[in-house]
This record gives C-alpha cells, sequence and structure tokens, in this order.
C-alpha cells in the first residue's frame, strides 16, 4: 500500500527501539525524510544506521530527553518543521503495591508521559496548521482505558493524555491536522525486558522471562493467545501518519489481543 507520505517529515520520538523504531522503520520504509530521538546515544546512533542503510533514506538521530525542556528544546532545533509527528515512551516499572506510589514518583511520570508530549505537540501544532496538513500519532498503553493496579506509573498519565487530544484534535482537524493515539497492550520489546526483575520483584517471582510471561498471561488472559511483536502495531501507527487517515480523528485504538473487554 502506498501511504502517499514519501519525501514528507516524520519524527519518531522515542525511536531508537522497540514500538518506536518498528514504527520508524514503516515510516522510512514509506520515503519519509526521518528523525529519530531517544535518550541512549549508541543504541540511537545503531538504529539511525541501520534504518537508514535499509531504507536508502535520511535518517537523522537526536540524542534527547523528551521529558526535559533541554531535551525538547534539541529536538525543536533539530526539526522545527515536521509534517508527521509520532511520540512513544519507554515503559514506566511496575509500581507494586498502589501504597508504595509515593509524590515524587507520580512528577516522573507526568512528567514523561504526559507533559512531554503535550510540550512537543504543542509547539508543532500551529506549524502544522499553518502549512494546512499534518499527523500526530501517540503510542500510549492499553491501561490508559483499562485500569490496571500494577500499572499505576503507566496508566494515569497516559489517560490524561488522551483526554487532552481527544479535546484538541477536534479543534484542529479543520486545518487538516489529525491526533490519535494507538493504545497496545502486552507487547515484546526491549523495554518490556528491562522491567523482568521489577515485575518479578513485585510479584515475588524468579526474575527469568519465562516464568515472568507465564505469570501475566495466567493473570491476564489474552483472547489472541500470544505476547505481539513491535512489528504488530507498527503498520497501524504508519497509517495514521498517513493522508489515508483523513477521516480518522482523536481516537484511541487499543492494539492488545482482544485483552480489554470492552466496545470503545
Amino acid at each position: 500500500m502506498d501511504l502517499q507520505i514519501k519525501g514528507k517529515k516524520a519524527i519518531m520520538a522515542g525511536g531508537s527501539a522497540g514500538m518506536g523504531r518498528a514504527t520508524a522503520e514503516r515510516l522510512a520504509e514509506a520515503g519519509v525524510e526521518l528523525f529519530i530521538t531517544a535518550r541512549r546515544e549508541e543504541r540511537l546512533l545503531v538504529a539511525a544506521t541501520e534504518i537508514s542503510e535499509k531504507y536508502t533514506t535520511s535518517v537523522t538521530p537526536i540524542v534527547a530527553d523528551s521529558s526535559t525542556e533541554a531535551g525538547r528544546r534539541a529536538l525543536f532545533e533539530a526539526c522545527p518543521d515536521p509534517d508527521i509527528l509520532a511520540i512513544t515512551i519507554k515503559p514506566p516499572p511496575p509500581n507494586g503495591s498502589f501504597l508504595d506510589v509515593a509524590p515524587d514518583m507520580w512528577r516522573e511520570s507526568i512528567d514523561t508521559a504526559l507533559i512531554g508530549p503535550i510540550e512537543i505537540m504543542r509547539n508543532y501544532i500551529p506549524v502544522m496548521i499553518e502549512k494546512g496538513w499534518g499527523r500526530i500519532v501517540n503510542i500510549a498503553t492499553f491501561s490508559a482505558k483499562n485500569p490496571m493496579i500494577w500499572r499505576l506509573m503507566s496508566g494515569p498519565a497516559r489517560s490524561a493524555l488522551i483526554n487532552y487530544t481527544a479535546s484538541v484534535s477536534r479543534e484542529i482537524a479543520q486545518h487538516g491536522v489529525n491526533i490519535n493515539n494507538l493504545l497496545p497492550g502486552m507487547f515484546s520489546t526491549e523495554g518490556a525486558a528491562e522491567l523482568l526483575p521489577i515485575y518479578a520483584a513485585a510479584f515475588d517471582l524468579p526474575e527469568d522471562e519465562e516464568t515472568c510471561m507465564n505469570h501475566f498471561l495466567t493473570n491476564n488472559r489474552i483472547p489472541a493467545g500470544f505476547v505481539a511483536e513491535a512489528d504488530d502495531l507498527a503498520p497501524m501507527a504508519a497509517l495514521l501518519c498517513s493522508p489515508l487517515s483523513r477521516f480518522i480523528v482523536g481516537q484511541n485504538i487499543v492494539i492488545d489481543g482482544g485483552q480489554h473487554a470492552s466496545l470503545f
């Protein structure tokens, strides 16, 4: 399928690994001029080189933490006028008991998962409106609408994010600028693997991946019967970044193998 975005400028914030990298690859495959950000310089540079060589397109790496003003400023300076903006963040660790969640943990979650994405969007929306076209996609989490007691650091801040984007999207759609959100469930990514020791500690389990995954699947039924890979989300993200999504406005699309049992 031709996504009709060849030659457009696209940012993938959080694009060095996992769902962010998979989305960056789909955008690069469609022929965009790509900018990817991440905090870890070495992994970012490797990703940028590999994507550029694989798809023979321009890929600019930007070492930046988008939860900070300095990180966002570095992004804005490197790419002041994108047509496409996709944002994801590293998943926060499981919190264990809700009684252990302290104010500083809330502040970090809000800075990373709410203020960071909002400030990036707030900077670029006027640019896109002036162009008369733009696409913004947040890769958030299904726990934004499916409360999970052990994911308090993930869900509530993103619930606020999708509330914000639902309101803003309806103000700017008339200018050809669309915002939508993807809400992934359980995906097997580098970020998820790094959280296994914390997950194990929260539930008093051995730290090996098989034990942790069996525990999760036992307590969280996924009708599809498997944990997804990053490429199970990336094509939908790329579609939402294209002109083909022109009538999709302010939506929250759950990609979770059927785990969240809801009509809407």
